[in-house]
């Protein structure tokens, strides 16, 4: 791990024995108490995990919000100020470059939220796009560290232990605010499938927020470990499994996204092309019909034993006592109900598609 980044939390991380492995080019807290006990925290109460380790890119200037539009697969320019969005940057063949979170200051004014594995990669992206636009583009992933806090509960302890009252915002907006002279992000978007917020702030000010949340006994503190469990329960994706390079975000049950009504963005020929055409392989949600764990990568099989796909990402779902899987799998066999195979090592086990939305969210409408 020596050549592995440290987020600004990481000290606090270890001395409360949090097992540490390395994620997305980062030394990050895998677990703390145990996956279960924290992901059923957030799920229950309120859990806070450090994602300190996720980029963030400034882009202001008089085509700000034109060149977003242009490397960006939604559409910024249907929301006012305040507004979140989640959407794609593509490539020119239509495969998934990241997929981030837009923050809209102004017209001129965006705030862009990366994925740790990729920064190095999307700010070379965003830079090499940018010729032609009047547009300056700052990334700020160095300086900034970020906190979520997720969970029914989350509300009350922003309000209670941070003393920021967060009750006016909607899902998928944010505002800033001034902690002790700071200029501060606090959004309401959440990866848990929970309600939840996110702030963004200096390295000191996380910490010292960091440690008011856990001084208040009112959050479990939790690892990477259960932020995967319980964005999966709910379908939601993580780059380098359901999204990639190579998988159009068509493919992975994504489109509402694509704003193909657009006038142009990067990847829109190609994925209008798609469209057109039918994709020939789905993501969905498979559930094993066995207590044995599917995981990424394993082979999906029709009844005969022909491969027709792959795990992208599966688990024993803690919210759910069921062994199930996201699978990318050719589209002929994608329809709900359709009996499948999973190989696990030098066994198969009988599968069958379910909807990949395998737990109801509870955000906050």
């Amino acid at each position: 791990m020596d050549n592995e980044k440290r987020t600004c939390l990481y000290d606090k991380h270890v001395a409360l024995g949090a097992q540490m492995s390395p994620f997305g080019g980062f030394v990050m807290p895998i677990q703390y108490k145990g996956i279960v006990e924290e992901h059923n925290a957030v799920r229950n109460a309120c859990g806070v995990f450090d994602v300190s380790h996720m980029g963030e890119v400034s882009v202001t200037g008089a085509d700000a919000e034109k060149f977003v539009n242009h490397i960006f697969t939604n559409d910024v320019t249907t929301g006012a100020p305040g507004k979140c969005f989640y959407g794609m940057m593509l490539n020119p063949v239509g495969g998934v470059v990241d997929d981030l979170l837009v923050y809209k200051r102004d017209d001129d004014d965006f705030f862009l939220v990366i994925n740790a594995s990729n920064i190095d990669k999307d700010v070379a992206w965003i830079k090499d796009c940018a010729a032609g636009y009047d547009v300056m583009i700052d990334d700020m992933s160095d300086c900034l560290g970020e906190i979520a806090v997720q969970g029914p509960l989350s509300e009350e302890v922003m309000t209670e232990v941070l003393g920021i009252d967060c009750g006016e915002l909607a899902f998928y907006t944010f505002k800033t605010i001034d902690i002790d002279g700071e200029s501060v992000i606090v959004s309401r978007t959440g990866y848990t499938g929970e309600d939840g917020f996110e702030v963004y702030a200096s390295h000191d000010l996380i910490n010292r927020l960091w440690d008011k949340l856990i001084d208040s006994g009112k959050v479990e503190p939790c690892g990477l470990g259960c932020r995967d469990t319980l964005r999966f329960e709910v379908g939601l994706p993580l780059y380098g499994n359901e999204l990639a390079d190579d998988i159009s975000p068509l493919e992975s049950g994504l489109g509402v996204f694509v704003k193909l009504d657009k006038e142009e963005f990067i990847g829109k020929d190609a994925t209008e092309s798609l469209k057109a055409a039918g994709v020939s392989r789905k993501l969905v949600g498979i559930e094993l019909l066995d207590r044995a764990i599917p995981r990424h990568g394993y082979e999906v099989l029709d009844e005969s034993g022909e491969a027709v796909g792959v795990v992208t990402t599966g688990y024993h779902a803690i919210s759910i006592d069921k062994s199930l899987a996201l699978a990318l799998i050719d589209a002929g066999h994608a329809a709900v109900g359709t009996p499948l195979l999973v190989r696990i090592r030098r066994k198969t086990f009988p599968a069958v598609v379910v909807n990949k939305k395998f737990y109801k969210k509870s955000y906050k409408n």
